[in-house]
């Protein structure tokens, strides 16, 4: 017999009864009823339940067993009477009555349980996250995040795309994130970069032939933490090809995506329409070009209605270039009590509040609109609004004003809440869109400078003419695809002309000696024959997140940092030796 084990606890079933086996495992959890010790013994592949009784030699020993100590059972296999039989497991119609137990690993009392799924503090489960994975919950989204890459990369396969790996160490990038910078023990002064993504690695992959490139990549940037981001490293299925239009790139992508939620979504439905939509529009419908469209609100303008009407705020605001009233509309959403309770919504986020309007049976039994604005714009502007909003009795609306940029996230955000209070949002399904028609810079309010809005490599939509115009009306043939208020997916159809490349970053602020000595070996090889390529990024993490119905991305990734970057399992980041920085001819300055 094998030395650990002759069945994984997965394994046994009634056509093992009567069989002498060896089985190896974690102690999930002791039960002792009268004289009889059962253990529920747990290793990768599931858990099976083992006995002994008083009688056993084994009996003594598995008495001193703690909880997640590592042992060795052999026992004789037996069929459990039919009542006593488990549904919920594989094992459940057998146990094994143990003859033997051997401690391989043992112990020490848990600084966190294994057993159930308790709510402890994050900062515990990260600092012992080797005990955390053992957690069912956790168990299951690790194989399911190995079992989603692995069918990324054979559908990939599958459709023609051929693997390469690009370097781990390279050249600082202006990718839109802040670069891990690696001294150079070899080249004192100068240091290296982590890259934030394989970009220009992969457009040369295009211009050297190869025509469909990916790779599954890890990609490092220096970010604030979100609930949705790593503040580090994640991985994303990188993918590049040439001679191809937007669409292609579509055509090609939506498939493997799909395929991926449609294998592993659960039977989750998912919307095999995959709209796309412009980028102003996503910002004027949705508030965010990231939209859940599991929620049908679509915002609307409505700024006509409150123009020299008798609400004097809106109609003040008007006057002003470059603003506008939107509305919200909240079907269902007729009542006073549910206006006010989202009019404090949006003083929680910030704004005095939000004017609304609401429909309702009068007295005289004929639908009226009541509320503030209501009683202050009159009876026409609020039948034209109805009529626009195509709402009715029992129906609502709720309106912003102001410069968009200024409300537009706070809308978005009340649009979501609306939506889930009504009960509108649909549950348990996946709904994509692809946001296309990016402006492709934009101004700092502060500075009035301007700025790559996107991806810097991006091809402009009109080429050369396009850019001799004014940079801010610009658009870029860059795409996200949104899924339920994510973004999973971000590309780009790439500028592969060195004279249009050297304009774009002129616009913003880049001369072409920067260009040439930031991205020269990019430059260099557009000037021997690029073909028109492009490309995405999917974001794995974000994709088994989703999958795995949780919020939080930490939950999905093996070993992630804390909301502080750090990483409290192996210590990281760590204080230098200082002979590592006499090494690199470092000196760390001392804390202001």
């Amino acid at each position: 017999m094998h030395a650990y084990r002759s069945h994984t606890c997965a394994d046994l079933n009634k056509s093992h009864a009567g069989q002498t086996v060896r089985l190896a495992g974690w102690v999930h959890r002791v039960r002792d009823h009268g004289g009889v010790l059962f253990i529920d013994l747990r290793d990768h592949y599931g858990m099976t339940q083992v006995l002994a009784d008083s009688d056993s030699p084994a009996f003594a020993a598995i008495e001193k067993l703690r909880a997640e100590t590592v042992i060795r059972v052999d026992g004789r296999v037996k069929a459990r009477d039919a009542s006593l039989v488990n549904p919920k497991l594989p094992t459940g119609e057998i146990e094994v009555y143990v003859t033997e137990v051997e401690v391989l690993g043992p112990a020490e009392e848990l600084p966190l349980p294994v057993f159930g799924d308790l709510d402890y503090p994050e900062e515990t489960r990260l600092t012992y996250r080797f005990l955390d994975l053992r957690r069912d919950s956790l168990h299951h989204n690790m194989m399911l995040r190995s079992n989603v890459v692995r069918s990324l990369r054979n559908r990939m396969w599958d459709i023609g795309f051929n693997e390469f790996q690009t370097p781990i160490i390279t050249a600082s990038s202006p990718e839109g994130a802040r670069d891990f910078l690696v001294p150079s023990r070899l080249h004192p002064g100068k240091f290296y970069a982590l890259p934030q993504a394989p970009q220009q690695f992969k457009q040369m992959i295009m211009v050297a032939g190869f025509d469909r490139y990916f790779q599954i990549a890890p990609c490092f940037r220096d970010e604030d933490p979100r609930a949705d981001r790593s503040p580090t490293d994640f991985y994303q299925l990188d993918v590049e090809m040439s001679f191809v239009t937007q669409e292609d790139v579509f055509a090609a992508v939506q498939p493997v995506i799909q395929g991926v939620f449609e294998e592993f979504g659960c039977g989750r439905p998912v919307d095999p329409e995959w709209p796309l939509i412009s980028y102003a529009d996503s910002a004027l419908w949705y508030g965010t070009d990231k939209p859940d469209l599991r929620n049908p609100i679509k915002m609307q303008v409505v700024s006509e209605h409150f123009r020299g009407s008798g609400f004097a705020i809106f109609a003040k605001l008007l006057e002003n270039e470059g603003t506008e009233i939107r509305a919200i509309p909240a079907p269902t959403g007729g009542s006073r009590k549910f206006c006010d309770r989202m009019n404090a919504f949006a003083q929680k986020e910030g704004l005095p509040g939000m004017g609304y309007i609401f429909w309702r049976k009068g007295e005289d039994g004929a639908m009226e609109a009541a509320g503030p604005l209501a009683k202050n714009i009159g009876p026409e502007r609020t039948e034209a609004i109805r009529v626009q909003l195509c709402l009715g009795e029992g129906d609502a609306a709720f309106f912003l004003g102001g410069k968009p940029e200024a409300f537009e996230g706070v809308a978005g955000r009340a649009r979501t809440e609306i939506g889930r209070e009504l009960g509108l949002t649909e549950e348990n399904c996946f709904k994509f869109a692809w946001i296309v028609d990016f402006p492709m810079y934009e101004k700092d309010a502060e500075t009035g400078r301007i700025d790559f809005s996107h991806n810097p490599f991006s091809m402009p939509q009109g080429g050369m003419a396009a850019l001799e115009g004014d940079p801010l009306k610009v658009l870029g043939y860059q795409y996200d695809l949104a899924c339920n208020g994510y973004e999973l997916v971000s590309g780009a159809i790439r500028n592969h002309k060195p004279e249009i490349m050297f304009k774009a970053f002129e616009l913003a602020g880049y001369g072409k000696d920067e260009v040439e000595k930031r991205f020269g070996g990019m430059v260099k090889a557009f000037r021997y024959g690029a073909p028109p390529h492009g490309g995405c990024a999917a974001g794995i993490d974000r994709i088994v997140m989703l999958l795995a119905d949780t919020a939080n991305i930490r939950e999905v990734i093996m070993f992630p940092m804390n909301q502080r970057a750090e990483d409290l399992l192996m210590g990281a980041p760590s204080e230098p030796t200082n002979e590592q920085l006499r090494e690199l001819r470092l000196r760390v300055l001392p804390k202001e």
